[in-house]
């Protein structure tokens, strides 16, 4: 009984990390004491383990705020009250210490400094050189202006502003890992608002994204998305989009580049990689209605590769989705042949799967084909199938809808 006291009493002294985390980019003096400026971690589990939980304290908050140009920071961990205080021989977290492994040095624990920091901001100018401008309506506030740059390992002053802004990936890709700066195949491409401070123009960083620059035999470069960030405050704006938009155009402004890839994708990546393709697509002669409909020819993928460096696979699912938005699916023969086009391909892995359990018969013993015939009897593969092809649909269809908006 007294050791479920005991846990009970424990357990008030766990805290949820991603709650107890508070970051912040700020602006103005006043930012660091408003909430409504505060955002928290989607993941801490690389910092914090598969629980996310910090142990040892209550009213745990960790503060991590960044000056919005130069990222200068402030980091402070803050309690009501320690474990140690009421038991004797159970030890706290090292809490600062976990995230002293991930934040450069550098940063001040004292926030009156940090907001000292803020007067400096003006001397702060984006780095690299401007690839392209653009501007943002909002209803509330009116009119942004954006700026994308694209930046070399070598600018000065990069490199340390590099390293505190990779720490927010800790944050929000969920496997996210720092990369080797030092290696010159790296390029860096960051998005800076523009904004207004006693009349004096500033820049506050809203993201960026890391792409690798691999060799392809015999004089060609594949360069490969690597990171993409936008920071939580500006999500939802676009920004994501035009900055992948902007990063394409400028690679297939060099000869050299065969295509360009990404490494190890997510979901959301897929989504703003295929309107921005889509975009960038829609206007090609190969690509026009009439010859959407006669079918995924060997001029898209050749035109897609030579414009815009866009690689088959990806040209394919283009087509897939422009052909989509030229198919009138009221259309009972135009429906169908469209979800015939559409689960041709995706019947690919099937037919692998079917390819490989021939292979399978030959040298499986009885009871063991039964288990992997189980797995893929031709009513699940078809019910698969159907599964699906609804899900592609669905999601091609938000990007037709998106890009009507963006018309």
């Amino acid at each position: 009984m007294a050791f479920n006291a005991m846990e009970k009493k424990l357990a008030e002294y766990k805290c949820d990390t991603n709650e107890a985390i508070s970051l912040k980019v700020v602006r103005f003096p006043e930012d660091v004491d408003d909430d409504s400026t505060t955002f928290h971690p989607e993941f801490s589990h690389q910092v914090f383990g598969d629980d996310e939980i910090a142990f040892g304290y209550k009213g745990l908050q960790i503060q991590l705020f960044y000056t919005a140009g130069n990222l200068s920071t402030l980091f402070k961990v803050k309690y009501s009250s320690k474990v140690t205080e009421a038991f004797d021989c159970v030890e706290p977290d090292d809490v600062e210490g976990k995230i002293r492994e991930i934040i450069p040095a550098g940063f001040t624990s004292n926030t009156d400094d940090f907001t000292s920091l803020l007067e400096k901001e003006a001397n702060f100018k984006p780095f690299g050189t401007l690839l392209h401008s653009y501007t943002v309506h909002n209803e509330e506030a009116g009119e942004f202006t954006y700026q994308i740059h694209k930046v070399e390992i070598s600018c000065p002053g990069f490199r340390e502003y590099h390293e505190r802004l990779q720490t927010f990936l800790m944050w929000f890709i969920e496997t996210a890992s720092f990369i080797d700066a030092d290696d010159d195949r790296w390029d860096f491409f960051l998005v800076f608002e523009k904004y207004n401070k006693d009349g004096e123009t500033l820049y506050a960083t809203v993201g960026y994204m890391t792409v690798y620059n691999y060799y392809v035999y015999p004089d060609k470069t594949r360069p490969r998305v690597s990171q993409m960030l936008i920071l939580p405050p500006f999500q939802g704006e676009g920004h994501g989009a035009q900055l992948l938009e902007a990063v394409h155009r400028f690679y297939c402004s060099l000869p050299k580049v065969q295509d360009i890839t990404a490494e190890d994708p997510s979901e959301n990546y897929v989504k703003l990689r295929d309107f921005v393709l889509v975009k960038l697509c829609q206007n090609l002669p190969s690509f026009a209605e009439d010859k959407l409909l006669l079918g995924f020819s060997a001029d898209m993928v050749q035109e897609a590769q030579d414009k815009l460096k866009i690689n088959k696979k990806h040209a394919r699912r283009v087509y897939e989705i422009l052909r989509l938005r030229a198919t009138d699916m009221s259309d009972e023969k135009q429906a169908r042949e469209y979800r015939l086009e559409v689960k041709k391909r995706l019947f690919g892995p099937y037919r692998k799967n079917q390819r490989e359990l021939a292979k399978m018969k030959k040298c499986l013993r009885p009871e063991e084909l039964v288990s992997h015939m189980g797995q893929m009897d031709t009513q699940t593969q078809h019910e698969e199938l159907e599964k699906s092809y609804q899900d592609v649909v669905e999601g091609y269809r938000r990007i037709i809808e998106r890009i009507a908006t963006h018309a």
